[in-house]
């Protein structure tokens, strides 16, 4: 139950990369991935969309590569790894804050996103009762199936992703075949938004429309790339590691963007037809519900399929909500732990991170997730390059400088909210790829500073 929590993975352990697969692929097919691809496909349009998905491929599969190697060779999870690069032991709670309140924060939102479907399905009002019964009987079955362990979380996510795929490949049918677009025509359309629309987004050319969509799809890649030394650090060798990675992000920056756009834009009329119908919505309101929330594209697959429909959101949902668990767990073990020394048991984090969850809900999360995912690439991105800056670079001009790692390592507290405060509002308005700008801020800041004002007391000692 305690699956290695705060220890390296035993040699005896590890695993291929196809049991690695199951966990990293089931992180991302989700519906709220897919409702990201369906905006990016809808304010970029599916060409420019394609080229940002390769660029997101391109650089979460980097990170992915470079981790990898620390991954196995440590046997710990991406927090822990903080501690001898890049952080020090003290100084990991920074990475279990970045990564746990971005993790916990998707076990939120796809909470949200399944209560709603099942009052959208079960046409229930929302109450106190219903809260309490759908998101307690949720909220058992995470703690349930994530409880025991890798291969637990393995096991539940290969299931459900087989299942996932057949019934998703079966509502793409459908909803092709039921909308009024048609696939050989809404294959690589171009931007569904007015002018007007898009200028108030800030969007004014092909460019401004690629940098949107980038910046959208590099969140969950960049999330990705540290997610995997969660599952890989059961991984045989780093050839298998990168391999689950990379397979992952494939499948989130450009498979998953794809499909969501194409069956949006299929079903987009019939849904705006629907919302006005049924919910009495003004026929501009009604087009804008369709793309207003991850909540829309489960509706869609819940009108156009019925109970398969809400089979696909239950399958979708479900298995990322158990890797999101096992995940936080893993976080919150390594925050304790660094900085009260406290180890209840990665059972007690499985609770708390569901009950942190729940408690994210009632801070109206689902409003803020376009602008909290370009965050989350931002803050993920500068705390994948520190941990690569110190193991590939930083480390090896160092040498061996003592077992023990630092209390808190300055150098990379400092690079990383430097990095974050550049590349998000200092030079925002100027560079606004903003991963660019934190991966190359923590590549000058970080050496800089850990090997000189902050280098180990064991290597200014010999030099």
């Amino acid at each position: 139950m305690e699956d290695h929590a705060l220890e390296r993975v035993p040699d005896g352990e590890r695993e291929t990369w196809l049991k690695i697969t199951w966990n990293t692929v089931g992180l991302i097919t989700t519906l709220v991935i897919m409702f990201f691809g369906a905006v990016v496909c809808f304010v970029a349009g599916v060409k420019i969309a394609l080229l940002a998905g390769i660029i997101s491929f391109s650089i979460g599969s980097a990170l992915g590569w470079a981790l990898a190697r620390i991954t196995v060779e440590t046997g710990l999870s991406n927090t822990l790894i903080t501690r001898r690069y890049g952080l020090g032991i003290r100084g990991s709670a920074l990475a279990s804050l970045i990564f746990g309140f971005l993790i916990i924060g998707f076990l939120a939102v796809e909470n949200g996103l399944l209560y709603r479907g099942f009052l959208f399905f079960f046409e229930m009002d929302d109450g106190w009762s219903v809260r309490i019964l759908i998101y307690g009987s949720m909220t058992l079955a995470w703690i349930l199936l994530t409880a025991f362990g890798f291969s637990v979380v393995t096991r539940t996510s290969s299931l459900m992703i087989i299942g996932f795929l057949l019934v998703l490949a079966w509502m793409m049918f459908v909803v092709l075949t039921g909308g009024d677009g048609s696939f050989s025509d809404g294959l690589l359309f171009e931007s569904q938004l007015d002018a007007g629309t898009l200028v108030n987004m800030g969007i004014r050319s092909s460019t401004d429309k690629f940098i949107f969509a980038l910046n959208l799809l590099v969140g969950p890649a960049c999330a990705l790339a540290l997610n995997t030394a969660d599952f890989g650090r059961f991984g045989k060798s780093t050839g298998h590691v990168a391999a689950a990675a990379m397979i992952a992000i494939f499948v989130q920056s450009l498979l998953m963007m794809i499909i969501g756009g194409i069956i949006m834009k299929a079903a987009a009329p019939s849904m705006a037809a629907y919302f006005a119908d049924m919910a009495g919505m003004p026929a501009e309101a009604a087009r804008q519900q369709v793309l207003k929330s991850p909540d829309s594209i489960a509706a869609t697959f819940m009108v156009f399929g019925g109970a398969i429909g809400f089979l696909l959101m239950i399958l979708a949902q479900a298995k990322a909500q158990v890797l999101n668990n096992y995940s936080s767990s893993l976080c919150l073990a390594n925050l304790f732990d660094a900085l009260f020394r406290w180890r209840p048991g990665r059972l007690t984090f499985v609770i708390l991170a569901n009950v942190i969850a729940l408690a994210l809900l009632y801070g109206e999360i689902l409003h803020f997730v376009e602008g909290w995912i370009k965050l989350m690439g931002v803050l993920l991105s500068a705390l994948a390059a520190t941990i690569i800056a110190d193991y590939y670079f930083v480390g090896r001009r160092l040498g061996s400088t003592s077992d023990e790692p630092d209390a808190v390592n300055w150098a990379g507290v400092i690079a990383i909210l430097f990095a974050v405060f550049c590349a998000h509002w200092l030079l925002g308005p100027y560079q606004p790829i903003e991963v660019f700008t934190s991966v190359v801020c923590v590549a000058i800041v970080y050496p800089a500073l850990r090997l000189t004002v902050f280098r180990p007391v064991a290597a200014v000692s010999r030099s």
